[in-house]
């Protein structure tokens, strides 16, 4: 066994690593969430062919001021909209107005299904999300994706989960 697989076991149990929280996809898997003004930090992040160049100084600032202003949500989800090529909008859920931070709200009705393997698969999903969302006979309105952990949390996990939030109308 390797430091990283011992980190995994306490108890049965998976360990926190202290960066990402482990992620229980049950909640996620195949659900209808509805949100009127949900609140959150937004940011923008630049990217290289939608490789992220700068999404940890980001996230760390942000929840640096999420921290200081004692709003940090029960769950911590982070939604991206993959706008371009060249970079993304985060919106990371918080439980209150955070000063200095860009604030947004996002409302509507949402599918969501959680993926799991390397970060490349993305394209694929969307297009699975896609198909699925028709397949409930709804209409596709936005997409976003949830990394639930960073890259060296899913090694030390085990697991990469993915959920993607199919905007409906």
């Amino acid at each position: 066994m390797n430091d990283q697989t011992t980190n995994k076991l306490v108890s049965g149990e998976i360990k926190s690593t202290g960066c990402c929280e482990p992620f229980d996809p049950e909640p996620w898997q195949d659900k209808e969430i509805t949100w009127k003004d949900k609140i959150f930090v937004k940011d923008y992040i630049t990217s290289f062919l939608h490789i992220p160049l700068n999404m940890g100084k980001k996230v760390i600032k942000n929840m640096e001021l999420i921290e200081k202003a004692d709003a940090r949500a029960p769950y911590q989800l982070m939604l991206t909209d993959e706008k371009s090529v060249w970079g993304a909008d985060i919106y990371i859920d918080v439980s209150k107005e955070v000063p200095g931070a860009q604030m947004a709200t996002l409302s509507g009705t949402f599918l969501t299904k959680v993926f799991e393997g390397p970060y490349q698969n993305t394209g694929a999903w969307g297009k699975e999300m896609k198909k699925y969302v028709a397949s409930q006979g709804k209409e596709l309105r936005k997409l976003y994706f949830s990394y639930t952990t960073c890259p060296k949390c899913a090694q030390v996990y085990g697991k990469n989960y993915v959920v993607l939030f199919a905007q409906i109308s």
